[in-house]
């Protein structure tokens, strides 16, 4: 590491958040020189109870069958390609792991991990195996939702068979602590969230054996062990979804315990990293709305718990939940969907409605209910999952009105401005824990339907291409050539953090200043006209050129050199008129995890003048 990247982490990240990094890489040096002292590090535990997820099947069944019949066969399709080993991974690939399933492959570069390394010994990145997440996703056991689904639409025992088999086949291929799927605290506690829920859903049908409970048994116990023994990573370096993930793991071991001490200190620890990583105006600290439902999920697998546990957040902690619920419904499309900000690993942990990934409704719609006692949409199929984490039945929930409106949620960095058809969303943060991307001042435009200038996305976070979504030229912003907006070392580890100054939201007109510090500063100004919008930017720098992006799904009709027609599946959408000669190019979009599609991207070319290059953009809204 060079000075400046040591002297940013510590003056950015902290020195206690420097410290305790170095001790986690001197415990991972030690266990692997002397793999006895991985020993220091592991807990004893006795798992005595295992029915901590109850929930009445009788309401899901009824909606269920109530589907539509393409909705129902589509369940049942996963499920049963599930049974072959064709897991759906990211909630939008197929991955074959065979039948029986191979625990420890990626099916992508059908490359397998030794399942016989102690887990602190396979790297977590690693070119020729590929993505680590790609062998997790097998062993989250998300398909085992498509398993209860399918079963309650059909009756056919094979799903629970199904269960019970790969259960007992995970069991003996994966011993504790061996292999890849025992790296990573976050991934065991959802493999025991899951697992626990199919044991009690397949349970209430009067299926499950005794050996069924035995194996849940050891999953729970191993899962809490991985837990115990390496929260110290999760709790003081990672301080994120992975860290409320893997609390609420402490919780269920506690209560599966029987450790009635232990809970309370895990529902404490719970209300103060929830304090530290949701923002008083609703925002998410990782900068990312995939992580933030992510973070949502676990909380309303939390609150549903509660009635089990005999304990509960605190209001305040219920607060902060609400804020961020209404702050991504002031951000969502009528679709469902929002704009695809930060990173993107494609997490949907709780696949229990027919609603697509990118449906936003399902989750917001579920908190609302839980804490604010109603819904915030009119029945839909999004309404599956309240039953499914929900305490009360969908004809019980009123309906809570809310208008979505033109908003600034100044303290989490998040502008927008509501048109007719659409909305149009700017990011400018000020920075207090770790940036995901270079996103400063990225447009997010929506109009019927349509987003009309996207955010790139991830794709994955092991490959070149993944790595240059992160960049400031994936985004629709200023890009300064072979600078970026922050510096980066390895694939997370972003440094020189951004400055925010400047910021003005009112009615119609948004104006704010990122400065940069790798030599540039950017201002731009929002105004909401009668016709759409105009975007004045301002750009200072030392060096001679400056390119803005416009990244669309839509197709372009190239007007002039400094004008384009914008138009989605033949439907004129907008226009935009530049103050300097652009071109069309080819850019990458990833909607999806390990998915990718091939977009346009205006690009336009700035000039300095006195080291100031000023610019504007003309959208006309059709």
């Amino acid at each position: 590491m060079n000075f400046t990247l040591i002297k940013s982490i510590i003056t950015e990240y902290g020195l206690p958040w420097a410290f305790n990094r170095f001790l986690y890489s001197l415990k991972l040096k030690m266990m692997n020189t002397l793999p006895v002292t991985e020993n220091f590090f592991e807990k004893k535990v006795q798992v005595k109870r295992l029915d901590i997820f109850n929930f009445d099947t009788e309401p899901i069944e009824d909606f269920l069958n109530k589907l539509p019949e393409d909705k129902k066969e589509k369940i049942i399709s996963i499920a049963d390609n599930a049974i072959k080993g064709k897991i759906l991974g990211f909630s939008s690939i197929e991955l074959d792991y065979g039948n029986p399933i191979n625990w420890h492959l990626n099916p992508l570069t059908n490359k397998e991990v030794d399942k016989s390394l102690k887990w602190y010994k396979i790297p977590d990145f690693d070119q020729e195996r590929g993505d680590i997440k790609v062998i997790w996703e097998a062993s989250r056991f998300t398909h085992l939702f498509y398993f209860i689904r399918a079963y309650i639409l059909t009756k056919d025992a094979k799903y629970y068979e199904a269960f019970s088999d790969q259960l007992a086949s995970w069991l003996r291929e994966n011993p504790y602590s061996y292999g890849a799927n025992y790296k990573c605290g976050q991934e065991a506690t959802l493999r025991m969230i899951n697992v626990l829920i199919a044991y009690s859903a397949f349970k209430s049908y009067g299926l499950i054996t005794k050996k069924d409970e035995e194996n849940v048994r050891k999953i729970v116990e191993g899962s809490y062990k991985k837990v115990l023994s390496n929260f110290f990573y999760a709790h003081k370096c990672i301080k994120n979804n992975h860290t409320l993930s893997e609390i609420t793991g402490l919780i269920i071991g506690a209560w599966a315990c029987g450790d009635t001490n232990k809970l309370k200190r895990a529902y404490k620890l719970m209300d103060k990293e929830i304090e530290k990583q949701f923002i008083s105006d609703g925002g998410y600290k990782q900068f990312s709305f995939n992580y933030q439902r992510f973070a949502l999920q676990i909380i309303e697998f939390v609150l549903k718990i509660n009635n089990k546990t005999g304990m509960d957040l605190s209001e305040h902690t219920k607060k902060l939940i609400k804020n961020s619920a209404l702050l991504m419904y002031q951000m969502q499309d009528d679709s469902g969907d929002v704009p695809n900000y930060g990173s993107n690993d494609g997490a949907l942990i709780f696949p229990v409605t027919t609603c697509g990934y990118r449906d936003f409704r399902p989750v917001l719609n579920t908190i609302f209910s839980f804490i604010d006692g109603k819904r915030i949409y009119e029945p839909g199929e999004y309404d599956e999952e309240l039953l499914w984490f929900g305490n009360k039945g969908i004809e019980e929930i009123p309906c809570l009105e809310i208008e979505r409106r033109s908003s600034s949620f100044h303290e989490s960095g998040f502008y927008s401005f509501r048109h007719k058809n659409g909305f149009l969303m700017t990011v400018l943060q000020d920075f207090k824990s770790r940036p995901a991307q270079m996103d400063q001042l990225h447009i997010d435009l929506w109009h019927k339907g349509i987003n009309v200038f996207c955010d790139s996305g991830t794709y994955s976070y092991a490959t070149e291409i993944g790595k240059q979504l992160s960049l400031t030229s994936a985004h629709n912003t200023v890009v300064i050539p072979d600078k970026e907006q922050m510096s980066k070392h390895g694939p997370f580890l972003i440094y020189n953090w951004s400055l925010r100054e400047k910021v003005k939201y009112e009615t119609k007109r948004f104006i704010g200043t990122m400065i940069s510090k790798n030599g540039y500063k950017h201002t731009r100004e929002i105004k909401q006209t009668d016709y759409g919008y105009l975007i004045v930017d301002q750009v200072y720098s030392e060096d001679g050129n400056c390119m803005f992006y416009f990244h669309t799904p839509c197709e372009i009709n190239t007007i002039s050199s400094k004008e384009f027609e914008l138009s989605y599946k033949g439907e004129p959408i907008c226009n935009i008129k530049t103050s300097f000669d652009a071109e069309v190019n080819k850019a990458y979009r990833s909607l999806y995890y390990l998915k990718k599609e091939i977009i346009n991207c205006i690009e336009v070319k700035g000039k300095m003048i006195d080291q100031k290059c000023e610019a504007e953009f003309v959208i006309e809204l059709y």
